[in-house]
């Protein structure tokens, strides 16, 4: 009578290393006491999800925070959902947000580390190993059920309201005589390997997790697949191997993950492995209709990654809003902190909500708008271009024209106590500074600029005409401003808005209706930035050459 050991050669003649030649291979890492090995594991299934950033910027920052080491491992065994490319996208995109393993999966063709492979496909043998090593335990079988047969039993199952799922009494397969299963496997028959659970789902376990304490689960009773027919295994058993074998201290992954936990731990105390510390993030929400709904990759264009990098928002804004998701008094630390770096801020596990963070584009912009604000203007332009080169040609190629022009561009009320507030991403920048190129200020039509309806053409003239005369660029900003009191006062418009309010019907307007106009003939819009340094930027020759070309449209125009 043949017995589990030769059930396990049959199927795996070609497994001669066992478990402990493994544990040799891959020996305990040599870190410093307190030091977590954390990993992210993406599938190669798709684009970069926002929640998968989420987590994977918080592992490394675990691991960079402790002196550990963070690796990519790229979970690859989902043969049919694979999309070529995607994983050495997903590595790229992590690395525009300072995601960059210690080690692990690099490309298609590069990975670092001494405990790789770090791509799933091709660690085949290290699964075997274990898994033939579970079933001379008597702790894995082959099963022969077609997906037929699997599919009326769940259909029994749900109309009897059992739990459905391959258990117990309804593992077909779990205790099929040992000479049977290896007479069909001879014969041909296509097979499964599942684990026999030793679990009963009327029983609970007890486990510690990092962020949500001690929970109290319901324990596993489903003899899971572990192999699939194409000699693969499941996501289950892949972890489990890796995770130990990377000598993973803490698994760090979204809440979702919870419902499987119990068999992850069953998985890990049938191999003898250690257990390894698991902290289960919140998953990143959304309101609609007034319901929460996790993020969707269908519904909501910020579920992308590349959303925000098409977008162009800073990766130091993003992070940041990232972080206050992460933990709860990161904002206060911050506010105390401006003067330092975010990765100074230490994460911690207690500080994490429990509940799921509702995603805020709105908080977003204004974290990136609040950041930016006090880049210094050459770094912006070097952020912007790179940017644009990919995102915006047209944009570059004025970029990189002029560097010099683009960056007093960029430098207008910045570098201050106080800097100009206006762009929360990189592709608002030309829309609201374009018209200091001479192609888009040639696309204004100049006889329908929005000029305040109360003042005539004429009015609007002569003030131009006086400024165009007297125009002086070695003028300070306060000096400036002065003479732009004093052009208001010489065409019947009060140099002060107070004294205006005052005695309206004493003057035309006000001096910021004067200005006004000089912005509109400058810009073609009536907000804009600051129209003293526009004029500096531009300067007397294309100042006047805009001013002049709007007086002879009011000319031919009259009043």
């Amino acid at each position: 009578m043949a017995n589990y050991n030769d059930l396990a050669e049959l199927i795996f003649p070609e497994i001669t290393d066992t478990v402990e030649d493994l544990e040799k291979r891959y020996p305990k890492r040599d870190l410093p006491l307190g030091a977590m090995v954390t990993r992210f594991a993406p599938s190669p299934t798709g684009f970069l999800h926002t929640g998968s950033l989420f987590t994977s910027l918080i592992s490394a920052r675990y691991a960079k925070q402790s002196g550990g080491v963070f690796y990519i491992r790229l979970e690859d065994t989902d043969t049919k959902r694979e999309i070529a490319g995607s994983g050495e996208s997903l590595i790229k995109q992590l690395a525009v947000f300072d995601v960059i393993p210690d080690e692990g999966y690099i490309s298609d063709s590069e990975e670092k580390g001494n405990y790789g492979p770090y791509k799933q496909s091709n660690r085949a043998n290290i699964y075997k190993t274990c898994i033939k090593h579970l079933m001379k335990m008597g702790r894995a079988y082959p099963c022969f059920c077609s997906a037929e047969e699997l599919a009326e039993l769940r259909a029994m199952q749900e109309a009897n309201k059992e739990i459905p799922g391959y258990y117990g009494k309804y593992a077909k397969y779990r205790d099929f005589p040992i000479d049977d299963a290896i007479a069909k496997i001879k014969a041909g028959d296509p097979y499964i390997i599942r684990f026999k659970s030793l679990g009963d789902h009327n029983n609970k376990i007890k486990f510690h997790d990092e962020i949500r304490g001690d929970l109290e689960l319901t324990e596993n009773d489903q003899d899971i697949v572990i192999l699939k027919g194409d000699g693969l295994p499941t996501y289950h058993f892949a972890h489990l191997c890796d995770d130990h074998f990377m000598h993973t201290t803490h698994i760090t992954r979204g809440e979702e993950w919870l419902p499987s936990l119990p068999i992850h731990l069953e998985l890990f105390d049938a191999m003898g492995f250690e257990r390894p510390k698991y902290a289960h993030f919140p998953v990143i929400m959304k309101v609609e209709n007034g319901n929460r709904r996790k993020l969707s990759k269908r519904k909501d264009v910020e579920a992308a990654v590349s959303y925000f990098l098409e977008q162009g928002y800073p990766k130091y804004g993003f992070i940041e809003y990232l972080l206050t998701i992460a933990n709860s008094n990161y904002e206060e630390w911050r506010n105390q902190n401006l003067d330092k770096d975010f990765y100074d801020f230490k994460l911690s596990f207690d500080k994490m909500s429990l509940d799921g963070a509702l995603f805020d584009l709105e908080k977003v912009a204004s974290i990136s708008k609040e950041r930016m604000a006090y880049r210094k203007a050459s770094d912006l332009k070097e952020e912007v271009k790179e940017w644009a080169k990919t995102y915006s040609l047209d944009f570059y190629n004025k970029i990189v024209r002029d560097e010099e022009f683009f960056t007093k561009i960029l430098n207008i009320e910045r570098e201050k106590e106080k800097p100009r507030k206006d762009y929360a991403k990189y592709s608002d920048i030309y829309p609201i500074i374009g018209f200091f190129y001479d192609e888009e200020y040639n696309k204004l039509d100049l006889n329908n600029l929005e000029w305040n309806p109360q003042f005539s053409k004429e009015d609007i003239k002569s003030v131009l005409l006086d400024y165009a005369n007297s125009i002086d660029l070695s003028l300070d900003e306060e000096s400036w401003f002065n003479s732009m009191k004093e052009l208001s006062l010489a065409h019947g418009f009060a140099d002060n808005v107070k004294v205006w309010k005052k005695n309206k019907e004493a003057y035309k307007g006000h001096v910021g209706d004067v200005t006004g106009f000089l912005r509109i003939a400058l810009s073609g819009r009536g907000v804009c930035p600051n129209l003293y340094y526009i004029i500096q930027i531009l300067g007397k020759d294309k100042t006047l050459e805009r001013i002049n070309k709007v007086i002879a449209t009011l000319e031919q125009r009259g009043k």
